[in-house]
């Protein structure tokens, strides 16, 4: 498990981060918030801990900025504010839990555990999990790759929910072509060019294709 620890206190921050190690987690940790930001943005975690009052950006604007895009991570709050006003702030703006200064590192432990465990048991059966990176919504018919929402055309969108309702199973582009195009306008080519846009905002292996076969999302 993967997580994320800002705090800006070194000697606190060191604790934290030795207790989490010693019970087997991989932690990553920081003292600046825009740092802390630009990581969650270029890697994927499994938690988040914030602390509040850091440097360049705090914990509550950069729990408002990974709501805002979609980045629905874990998150526990750390803090020495204990007026109702702060913590309705963080429940507001999409914390998980809180926890207040000074703490017990079991406590600590406890929290995340819980966290975990509700994680699992709120798993969502229209969720689809495609690999290690990818999911499906199949209700709302959102990408996911990790926790972001992959940016996709109505007719990327389209393709793509029709390669996953037949996973594993190669389509040909006339077969594509009958699925998902109403305007009859529309080419191969054109078909050719959504699967490669889809390519270009995922990766080249997420669709796969056989020549003179067609194309498929793998199981």
């Amino acid at each position: 498990m993967k997580i994320l620890l800002l705090e800006d206190d070194y000697l606190y921050k060191i604790s934290i981060k030795e207790f989490l190690e010693d019970l087997s987690y991989e932690v990553s940790d920081f003292e600046d918030g825009q740092e802390a930001l630009d990581a969650i943005y270029e890697k994927s975690f499994d938690l988040l801990i914030l602390d509040v009052r850091v440097p360049s950006i705090d914990g509550f604007e950069i729990l408002d900025t990974i709501r805002a895009s979609n980045i629905a991570t874990p998150t526990i709050i750390l803090t020495s504010l204990t007026d109702i006003k702060s913590l309705s702030k963080g429940y507001e703006l999409g914390c998980n839990d809180y926890l207040k200064k000074p703490f017990d590192m079991l406590e600590l432990k406890y929290r995340i555990e819980q966290l975990i465990k509700n994680k699992c048991f709120n798993t969502r059966d229209d969720l689809l999990k495609i690999c290690d990176i990818y999911s499906f919504d199949i209700k709302k018919e959102l990408l996911y790759k990790e926790d972001k929402i992959v940016d996709l055309t109505q007719k990327e969108t389209e393709l793509v929910s029709c390669l996953i309702q037949n996973r594993g199973i190669y389509l040909s582009l006339s077969s594509l072509h009958d699925r998902i195009c109403d305007n009859k306008e529309i080419s191969y080519a054109d078909i050719r060019m959504c699967v490669k846009r889809i390519r270009d905002k995922t990766d080249q292996n997420f669709i796969k294709n056989k020549r003179f076969i067609g194309y498929k999302i793998d199981k």
